[in-house]
């Protein structure tokens, strides 16, 4: 009798097991087919323009910069219909290619009826704009490319959205994410992988990697990301785009899903910030002064009010610039250092002044400050974010670490102490300490106040009013950013600082780079500077930012 009822329970596990996945593939399938309807839908409308307006040089449209492209919408050459099925044309044959798309969003065509009655312009009156998948648009998804958040849809505009609307933006596409925006690949179970357009091979960054594939492909002229470690900046760096994140508190993050979380509340140390992401930095001044408005400061009374300085933007006055081409945590490849030499000497040509500048204890800020703010409960509260999933390939050693019992972690940490040095660069979350109690998480938030106070005073002992510095890069190969996690030293620091920091491309990678790349041990030949070898590999004529 107790074979027989043990033999039915186990039979009733595995019955129970088989009947929640089929759910999940069911809400999965349900997600994706709503996609689909929603793009054939965008298609015909599309089509419907086409055959109203066959005239319309689509090609010059897209070719204009953002600034020249606002200019001739508010004098009238251009309309905003005609602008905004340009780019709906366009986008729908660069997700065909790239899967960047999450959701074409329908209400554009109501935004567009609105702008063109109301009698004011904004500063971006008639400009297509696309969004990130979590930043909230009234009645629609906003995944995170979780199956556990395709139920609830968005019951209102997130404040960012009501903004770039008060301005005359037209936001018409929700871009693809990483499961759990985790990972600065672009992939997740729902609706797949993101690839790079320079690239089919390679990975189009993340978490803001939709937005990156989307404006690279072309179409779109505008988007918003968010970034808590790198997620503007490294599909800036791997698209040949220009993204800015700026200090957190700037742009409202009111009504942005930011995952039942620690890592992306307003109570962590390293905060999410949400930033704009284009072809030029002229676009991304544009789109700060367009969002710094008396509009924004009223909607969300936590943002400071603070209009752009554009005395400061405009300003040709001769700088202080600091300068380091690796930060000693995570050599990058050849090329990006050359990057730095090479803009190093521009800016001395043009008349700046450039002092060598080393960030001080970055081994301590990325394995102690960042990883510990978001690993604080061992990962707890992230891996419930996977109940009644299936985990992305992508991230699947990082959630099988944070699986591991504390006791586990402990005795694998006692193990691999020799190692320690290698250790510094692991990826494997089982070897990041946590935070044991309250105390310790106090102890935690002040250390990284203690941090920003001793990087400031270094920044003003040497006068400096900007740094130059390299970005990871180039684009990886898809698959290798989960193998990596910690490379992201070089941009995670400015989010442990709150400071503003952007991406531009400078150049490409040259067959020179591709040699020297050859010759690269990183920091002593293990084996994750060879696997970091193995994703930037194949990289000729990839942007280098």
């Amino acid at each position: 009798a107790a074979l027989a009822l043990l033999c039915g329970s186990a039979a009733a596990v595995v019955v129970w097991k088989w009947l929640s996945k089929r759910q999940i593939h069911k809400k999965m399938e349900e997600a994706r087919r709503s996609r689909d309807e929603g793009v054939k839908k965008m298609a015909k409308a599309v089509q419907q323009f086409r055959e109203q307006v066959p005239s319309v040089q689509m090609d010059n449209i897209l070719s204009l910069p953002l600034l020249e492209l606002t200019r001739r919408l508010r004098e009238g050459p251009l309309s905003p219909k005609t602008v905004l099925y340009t780019y709906l044309e366009k986008a729908l044959e660069v997700t065909q290619q790239m899967n960047c798309l999450r959701h074409f969003i329908p209400e554009c065509e109501e935004q567009l009826q609105e702008i063109q009655q109301k009698r004011e312009k904004g500063l971006l009156y008639g400009i297509p704009i696309s969004i990130k998948d979590h930043i909230g648009h009234k009645g629609h998804l906003s995944t995170c490319g979780l199956v556990q958040c395709l139920g609830a849809r968005v019951q209102e505009d997130s404040v960012l959205v009501k903004v770039l609307k008060i301005q005359g933006a037209i936001p018409f596409a929700m871009t693809n994410v990483p499961q759990s925006l985790f990972s600065y690949d672009c992939s997740n179970p729902i609706f797949g992988q993101t690839l790079n357009p320079l690239n089919h091979q390679k990975s189009p960054g993340g978490s803001s990697g939709g937005e990156g594939a989307l404006i690279a492909g072309g179409g779109s002229i505008l988007g918003i990301g968010s970034d808590i470690g790198g997620s503007i900046r490294l599909p800036s760096s791997f698209c040949g785009l220009c993204g800015l994140k700026p200090t957190a508190e700037r742009v409202s993050v009111q009504c942005t899903r930011l995952l039942n979380v620690d890592v992306c509340s307003h109570l962590t140390p390293v905060p999410c910030a949400l930033g704009p992401m284009a072809r030029d930095v002229d676009s991304l001044a544009l789109c700060m002064k367009a969002l710094l408005c008396e509009e924004m400061f009223w909607l969300d009374p936590t943002v400071p009010p603070v209009p752009f300085d554009e005395e400061a933007y405009t300003s040709s006055a001769p700088l202080r610039v600091g300068y380091y081409d690796t930060d000693g945590y995570f050599p990058l490849p050849p090329c990006m250092r050359r990057a730095v030499r090479e803009i190093r000497e521009a800016l001395q040509a043009a008349g700046h002044q450039l002092v060598p500048f080393s960030p001080p204890r970055i081994h301590y800020v990325m394995n102690e400050l960042f990883l510990k703010t978001f690993f604080a409960d061992g990962g707890l509260t992230w891996l419930d974010l996977f109940t009644g999933d299936i985990v992305d390939p992508n991230l699947k050693s990082q959630v099988n670490c944070c699986k591991i019992p504390r006791l586990g972690k402990k005795l694998l940490a006692l193990i691999l102490k020799p190692l320690q040095f290698l250790l510094l660069k692991l990826k494997k979350v089982a070897m990041i300490s946590t935070c044991r109690s309250v105390k310790e998480m106090w102890n935690h938030h002040h250390q990284i106040e203690v941090y920003r106070t001793e990087f400031i005073a270094l920044w003003r002992e040497l006068q400096l009013d900007v740094v130059l510095c390299p970005v990871l890069g180039p684009a990886f190969t898809t698959g290798y950013p989960g193998k990596l996690l910690t490379a992201i030293s070089s941009t995670m620091l400015y989010n442990v600082l709150n400071f503003p920091a952007g991406v531009v491309p400078v150049s490409t990678v040259t067959e020179a780079d591709e040699e020297e790349l050859k010759l690269y041990r990183g920091c002593c030949n293990d084996p994750w500077d060879r696997t970091l070898k193995q994703a930037v590999a194949g990289a000729v004529g990839l942007p280098v930012a």
